[in-house]
């Protein structure tokens, strides 16, 4: 079995250089490496061509498309049996590949994802938005998770499918904005086989501060909302959940000058809320600065997520806007 890994790339050198060198540490070294410069000012070529005695690895360079045209671009290139695509803010295990050749050997599946995780060597502010996009107690814990809600949707930092699907699919139909989503549930649509593989995780940095994070998950959201705009049966209830504790917030903080009783029994249930998330993350990460920024983390998230929701939603849905 042999993989194809793509990688599109954004003006991030430094990310992709340590992203090559997990690769080089693989058990199972049956495949090649696509990175694909998606017309970045900062390009990484002395980077990738530095990896040339290690790994084989090919490196283009084309104007800006975003990353959904862009893995496009790495799949018309790509020699594998399978395509697997990471995000380059990813660390990769060394047994990945050796794990997915297994599982998919045993389970034959025609598209995969796996979970992510936050590496040891992560910074707490990392470590704690790690958290908050995988707990069980924000909207982080349908993504990747065992016990996922409906039907599993791969997600492109970590994402793999066969030359067949690419081939009846033509891959990504949009470049942004939830185009992974779309994406996986127009395989589902063509009759392929979808699954998680648990363990075949990766180690996903994401944002390296909260408000890189705030500028993320208001973009997540408003992608809910381009989602269902193709697919309106995969606008479930769990996807209100961040625009509602966003919209009951605000009206805690309205509530303190009109009838403070009530504003006081709000502002203890999201007390309680975000110490069920403190102790949690605590417990998870033992590391009290953690679980802190945890709170912060997870706060972000859902505000930030809750409000790129409602905008879209009114804008897209309510008033029907392009």
């Amino acid at each position: 079995m042999f993989f194809s890994i793509i990688i599109p790339l954004y003006n991030r050198p430094q990310e992709i250089k340590e992203l090559l060198y997990t690769l080089t540490r693989q058990t199972y070294m049956q495949f090649e490496v696509l990175v694909i410069e998606d017309g970045s000012t900062h390009d990484a070529r002395e980077i990738v061509e530095g990896y040339a005695s290690q790994l084989d690895i090919r490196y283009f360079y084309k104007p800006n498309e975003g990353q959904g045209f862009t893995r496009n671009f790495g799949f018309r290139e790509a020699k594998g049996d399978y395509f697997i695509i990471f995000d380059s803010d990813c660390l990769i295990p060394k047994q990945y590949l050796e794990k997915v050749r297994n599982y998919l050997f045993e389970h034959d599946l025609d598209a995969f994802g796996g979970p992510d995780a936050a590496h040891k060597s992560f910074t707490p502010v990392q470590k704690a938005i790690s958290y908050a996009m995988t707990s069980p107690f924000t909207t982080g814990g349908i993504r990747g998770n065992k016990k996922h809600i409906g039907q599993f949707h791969p997600r492109s930092f970590n994402m793999g499918l066969s030359r067949e699907v690419w081939e009846k699919t033509g891959g990504f139909i949009l470049t942004r904005l939830g185009e992974d989503i779309e994406y996986s549930i127009r395989i589902q649509q063509n009759g392929f086989k979808i699954g998680l593989i648990p363990e075949a995780h990766v180690y996903h940095k994401r944002r390296t501060s909260f408000g890189q994070f705030y500028k993320q998950l208001h973009f997540f959201g408003r992608a809910r909302i381009n989602i269902y705009k193709h697919f309106p049966g995969e606008l479930k209830a769990v996807h209100f959940f961040p625009a509602v504790f966003t919209l009951g917030l605000a009206g805690v903080l309205v509530l303190h000058g009109i009838y403070l009783p009530l504003a006081l029994a709000g502002d203890i249930v999201f007390g309680i809320y975000f110490l069920l998330i403190f102790f949690h993350a605590l417990l998870q990460n033992k590391s009290l600065k953690v679980a802190f920024l945890s709170v912060i983390a997870a706060f972000t998230q859902l505000v930030a997520y809750g409000l790129g929701f409602i905008q879209d939603f009114f804008k897209r849905v309510v008033f029907k806007q392009s």
